[in-house]
């Protein structure tokens, strides 16, 4: 396959797109070009050339050089003058027979180069770099790096531990198993070396991102590394104060409430929050719901009766 006129025309964006904006383009005509997709004669041949254009324009490097040199990048040489190489391109009606400039000493020696004969060549100092293998033949491209979602629960996230995974990607489905660690939350990632996209003319594979996100639960609420749970206590429980098992994700633990505790208090565990190798682990709040009887027998009728009257006790009075 050909080096494409413009990377940029073959994946139908502008010079100026962003990193996320030219994944968005390149996975749209990835999925319409595939030849397990699209069975066009044609399909094959667009799908190599828009995953080439991809490889180069996704990585920074590469893609400035690409956007200094053009068609020619692969071969100049890493700290070339992009100035000194236009002026070696110049058209032929420029320049004499081969190495040979037209407009004198004065133009050799401006252009810094030459040997007194005036028969220097770039093209052969680009034998002499690379071999006079490159010339003509196709340049190693590295595959590009692909994401794809790793859903977790929270009890998942937090013990961590090997996970399989399946991942139907351009080449067709896989499966990993998937080593996570404990503590992740959503929006981190997990690296898989060499399983991403596959490279061209005998390059490396890229890399495959897992990004995690953590599916709901009712039982917990994690913000970053801290873990939520809701606390339903009785009036009671909350007025006269009383010690309570709770469940979390490393177990139950026991807390004590304190007597006076109204609804919407959040008690916090430290360090029961989830697992953290960086930063330390995170907390665990335990926020207190007050619940009543939907019906209640008649004892417990009147004793809340004559609590009712024997209490001074009004929340709705201005503190």
């Amino acid at each position: 396959m050909g080096i494409p006129v413009d990377f940029y025309e073959s994946l139908g964006v502008t010079r100026s797109v962003t990193p996320s904006e030219l994944q968005a383009a390149y996975r749209k005509l990835a999925r319409a070009y595939h030849p397990d997709v699209n069975k066009d004669p044609d399909a094959e041949s667009r799908f190599k050339e828009i995953s080439e254009a991809y490889d180069v324009l996704s990585d920074p490097d590469t893609r400035r050089k690409y956007d200094a040199f053009g068609a020619d990048f692969r071969r100049v040489p890493d700290g070339a003058d992009p100035e000194a190489w236009a002026r070696a391109q110049r058209p032929q009606r420029d320049r004499g027979p081969r190495g040979a400039a037209q407009s004198g000493p004065a133009d050799r020696s401006s252009a810094g180069f030459g040997n007194g004969a005036g028969d220097f060549d770039f093209d052969d100092m680009f034998d002499g770099i690379f071999g006079g293998r490159q010339r003509g033949g196709r340049h190693p491209v590295l595959g590009a790096n692909q994401e794809a979602e790793l859903l977790l629960t929270v009890d998942e996230a937090y013990h961590g531990g090997r996970k399989s995974l399946s991942f139907n990607g351009p080449g067709g489905p896989r499966t990993f198993d998937v080593n996570v660690p404990a503590g992740v939350t959503t929006g981190k990632k997990i690296r898989l070396a060499g399983q991403g996209a596959q490279g061209t003319g005998g390059g490396a594979p890229g890399d495959l991102f897992l990004v995690v996100r953590l599916s709901p639960d009712p039982r917990y609420r994690v913000d970053g590394s801290d873990i939520t749970v809701q606390l339903p206590l009785t009036p009671w429980e909350a007025a006269l104060g009383t010690t309570v098992a709770i469940e979390t994700p490393g177990g139950d633990t026991k807390l004590r409430i304190n007597e006076g505790t109204s609804s919407g208090t959040r008690l916090r565990l430290k360090g029961r929050g989830m697992p953290s190798t960086r930063s330390g682990p995170g907390d665990l709040y335990a926020e207190v719901r007050i619940m009543v009887p939907k019906s209640v027998s008649d004892d417990e009728r009147r004793l809340l009766e004559e609590l009712a009257a024997s209490s001074s006790f009004n929340p709705r009075a201005t503190p």
